[in-house]
C-alpha cells in the first residue's frame, strides 16, 4: 500500500506552472476512505489554492468506485480602492472542477483498469501516439489496483 505523499503537477498554462499538493490526510467513513491534498503556495489564501480528494467506496454490489475530484479556485479582480484610501481582500469568485470517477468489477484486472485509465487520458489529453500508462502513483494504484494511500 502506497503511503500519502505529496503529489507534484504541472498545469495547462500556456507557460506551464509546476503545482505542489502537499498530502493532508486520510479519513474513513464505513467503506469509504478518503485521501486530501492541497496546495500551500505563500501568500495565497487557503480557500484559494488547488485541492485535490481521491476516495474509494466498496459497493453493496461488490464493485469499488473510485472517485478523483480536483479543485481550481479563481479569485476575482479587484477593482482599485474607495474614497477612503481601502482596497477589499481578494475573494474566490469560483471554483472549476473535474472529477474522474471508475467502477471497478471484481473480476476486473489491473491491467483491464490501467488500459480503461490510459484510453481516457489520452482522450482527454488528444494524445494519438503511443504512450506508455503511469504505473504508480497515488491516483494510478486507486483506480488500477483499488488500492488507497495510507
Amino acid at each position: 500500500m502506497a503511503q500519502q505523499a505529496n503529489i507534484t503537477v504541472f498545469d495547462g498554462a500556456a507557460t506551464p506552472v509546476t503545482h505542489t499538493l502537499v498530502a493532508l490526510g486520510l479519513s474513513t467513513e464505513g467503506k469509504k476512505v478518503k485521501a486530501f491534498w492541497g496546495e500551500r503556495a505563500t501568500g495565497v489564501p487557503l480557500e484559494a489554492q488547488i485541492r485535490l480528494t481521491l476516495e474509494s467506496e466498496h459497493l453493496p454490489s461488490g464493485i469499488v468506485k473510485t472517485t478523483a475530484t480536483v479543485e481550481v479556485p479563481v479569485m476575482e479582480s479587484i477593482a482599485g480602492q474607495n474614497a477612503a484610501g481601502y482596497t477589499a481582500a481578494p475573494k474566490v469568485a469560483y471554483i472549476d472542477k473535474y472529477v474522474s470517477i471508475s467502477y471497478r468489477h471484481p473480476r476486473s484486472t489491473i491491467t483491464n483498469q490501467r488500459l480503461a485509465r490510459q484510453i481516457l487520458t489520452n482522450l482527454m489529453g488528444n494524445v494519438s501516439t503511443s504512450v506508455a500508462a503511469a504505473t504508480s502513483g497515488s491516483l494510478p494504484d486507486a483506480f488500477d489496483m483499488a488500492v488507497m494511500p495510507s
